[in-house]
C-alpha cells in the first residue's frame, strides 16, 4: 500500500475567513449561551423520521431530500450521493433542535459521500463510520488524515475546480468564502463546494460561505438546475463575517444564474444568535421583494423534492 501523500502544512487558500472574534465577541457569547445555548439544552427536538425513498427518480428528474442542517441526499436515475451527512444529537453543548429527517440505518449504500469541509457540524465522523459509499469519499485538499480511517474504499481531495466523474455522475468543487481549521491551528485545511451532475441535472451544494464574488464566477462556468443555499448561522457569536444571511443567499443565488433555490444552514442547531424561524422568514420575505417566489423549493426534514 503506497504512503498517504504529505499534507500541506501552511493556509492553502487566499479565500480564508479571519479566524480572529471581532470587537464586542463577549457580549454576543454571553447572548448566545443565556437565549439560545442554555434553552435549547431543554427544548425537546422537533420533527420525525421518515425511511427514505429507495426507488430512483425518473431519468430526467433529481431527488434532493434534506436530512437536516447542511445534510442532504441526492438521487438521479443512475446515481446517489450524500453531501455533509451528520445525525448527531449533540455538538458539544450545542443539542440539535430538529431530529434528523432519514433513518441513518434505513440509507441505501451511495455512489459517493461528500465533505464540504472538515468543521465538527460538517465532517462528523461518527455518521461517516456508518454510511457506505461504492466509490468512496470526497473532501477537500487537506483534510485526507480526519477520514483515512473511517473505512471507506477510496479517498478523493480535490482542489477549487477539480473535477472528478464516475460513469456519468460529475462532481465539481467550487470555492467559498470560509475557512477549513478542523482546530484553530490546522488552517492548511482546504473548504469549498460542489456541483453534482448526473442525467442531465445539476445540484449545487454551497457549503459554508459569507457572501462574495465567487457566486458570479461559478454561475459564469456551469450551468445550475438547483443551488442549495445557507441560510442560517450569519449573528455569529464571534462576530466574523463568515455565513450569509437569508438576503445575502439570494443574491447569490441571482448571481449563480440557478433555477431553484433550496434554503439549508437554519432550523438544526443554535449556531448563532439569530431565532431559529428568523432565517426561513427573512428569506421569503427576500424572495417576495425581489419576484422569485416561485423559484424557492422548502422542504421538509426527511421529505424528498422531485424537480
Amino acid at each position: 500500500m503506497e504512503p498517504d501523500p504529505p499534507t500541506p502544512r501552511r493556509q492553502i487558500s487566499a479565500r480564508y475567513s479571519d479566524l480572529l472574534p471581532q470587537k464586542g465577541w463577549p457580549a454576543r457569547n454571553l447572548r448566545f449561551l443565556r437565549h439560545r445555548l442554555v434553552p435549547g439544552m431543554f427544548r425537546r427536538r422537533a420533527g420525525n423520521v421518515l425511511e427514505p425513498v429507495l426507488a430512483p427518480p425518473d431519468p430526467d428528474k433529481v431527488r434532493v431530500t434534506w436530512i437536516g442542517h447542511a445534510s442532504f441526499f441526492l438521487q438521479f436515475a443512475g446515481h446517489s450521493v450524500i453531501v455533509d451527512p451528520n445525525w448527531a444529537k449533540w455538538h458539544g453543548p450545542v443539542k440539535r433542535s430538529r431530529v434528523p429527517g432519514l433513518d441513518l440505518h434505513g440509507v441505501p449504500k451511495v455512489d459517493l459521500v461528500l465533505v464540504t469541509h472538515a468543521h465538527f457540524d460538517h465532517l462528523h465522523k461518527p455518521t461517516l463510520r456508518i454510511l457506505q459509499a461504492r466509490e468512496g469519499i470526497v473532501i477537500p485538499l487537506g483534510s485526507r488524515s480526519l477520514v483515512k480511517h473511517l473505512g471507506f474504499p477510496a479517498i478523493h481531495e480535490m482542489k477549487v475546480w477539480d473535477e472528478l466523474c464516475f460513469d456519468n455522475l460529475e462532481i465539481i468543487h467550487t470555492p467559498s468564502h470560509h475557512w477549513g481549521a478542523r482546530f484553530l491551528h490546522d488552517t492548511h485545511r482546504d473548504f469549498g463546494g460542489y456541483i453534482v451532475r448526473a442525467g442531465g441535472k445539476s445540484v449545487f451544494h454551497c457549503g459554508d460561505s459569507a457572501y462574495f464574488e465567487g457566486f458570479r464566477e461559478i454561475g459564469s462556468r456551469y450551468e445550475i438546475d438547483i443551488a442549495l443555499m445557507p441560510i442560517g448561522a450569519y449573528d455569529t457569536p464571534s462576530g466574523r463575517d463568515v455565513h450569509m444571511n437569508p438576503e445575502d443567499a439570494v443574491r447569490a443565488f441571482v448571481d449563480l444564474n440557478a433555477k431553484m433555490l433550496i434554503p439549508m444552514h437554519y432550523g438544526t442547531f443554535p449556531l448563532g444568535n439569530e431565532p431559529l424561524d428568523e432565517p426561513l422568514g427573512r428569506l421569503l420575505a427576500e424572495a417576495d421583494y425581489l419576484g422569485i417566489r416561485d423559484q424557492l423549493l422548502i422542504p421538509e426534514e426527511g421529505v424528498g423534492i422531485e424537480w
